[in-house]
C-alpha cells in the first residue's frame, strides 16, 4: 500500500524569457480549492499589467483533483505544460502560477509550451520538496482502568496523539501512517475483548 506523496515543503519562484517576453512562475503549498482560488485572485490583482495569469494545480495524496488553465492562450499551450511538470515530479498539494508579460513578438504554440514549461520547472527547482506519509485518525473509546493497556500500544506503535480526554470515559484520537491504521485498530479492538 503506497502510504507517502511529494509536495513542496516552501513555495519557489521561476522565471523564463523568451523574444522579450517574460514568464514569472510561481510555486505553492496548498490544501484546499478555496486556498487556490484566494492565491489567483492575489496574483491577478499584483500584476494586473500581465497579459496572461495561467495556472496548474494537483490536490490530494491520490492526486485526483487537479486542473490546468490557459487564460486566454491558445488551447492547451499553457496549463497542460505546468501541469506535466507537477506530474513529471510526482508532486501534489501544489499550485504553479506562470505570468506572462508579452514582448510584442509571437512566440507560436511549440514556443509557448517550452516557455510555460521551463518556467514552471525553474519554479519547481526553487522549491524544498519533501516527502509526507498519508495518515488515518483513529478515535478510540475506553474506560479509565484500561489506560495503561492503551498507552502502551501507543507507546510501541507510536501513533500521533491528536486529542485525548481522561473522564469516567476516556477518548483517545491518534493519527498513524495509513499502511499501519489497521494494526492499531486491531489492537485496540483486542483490549476491548480481551
Amino acid at each position: 500500500m503506497l502510504d507517502e506523496y511529494r509536495t513542496i515543503k516552501t513555495g519557489g519562484e521561476g522565471y523564463y524569457t523568451d523574444k522579450r517576453s517574460k514568464f514569472l512562475a510561481f510555486a505553492h503549498h496548498v490544501s484546499t480549492v478555496d486556498e487556490i482560488k484566494d492565491l489567483l485572485a492575489e496574483y491577478r490583482k499584483k500584476y494586473y499589467d500581465a497579459r496572461h495569469v495561467c495556472y496548474a494545480y494537483m490536490l490530494g495524496p491520490e492526486r485526483l483533483e487537479f486542473r490546468a488553465n490557459d487564460d486566454g492562450e491558445p488551447s492547451s499551450t499553457a496549463g497542460k505544460p505546468i501541469l506535466g511538470q507537477i506530474n513529471s515530479n510526482e508532486l501534489t498539494d501544489i499550485l504553479i502560477v506562470v505570468v506572462r508579460y508579452y514582448g510584442g513578438v509571437n512566440l507560436g504554440t511549440s514556443g509557448l509550451i517550452v516557455a510555460y514549461r521551463e518556467a514552471a520547472a525553474d519554479a519547481i527547482a526553487h522549491a524544498e520538496i519533501e516527502t509526507r506519509q498519508i495518515e488515518e485518525i483513529i478515535t478510540y473509546t475506553f474506560a479509565y482502568p484500561m489506560m495503561n493497556d492503551v498507552m502502551r500500544i501507543v507507546k510501541e506503535m507510536q501513533p500521533r496523539i491528536v486529542s485525548q480526554t481522561y473522564d469516567n470515559t476516556c477518548e483517545i484520537r491518534l493519527s498513524i501512517r495509513k499502511s499501519e491504521a489497521e494494526q492499531l485498530r486491531n489492537r485496540l479492538s483486542k483490549l476491548s475483548f480481551g
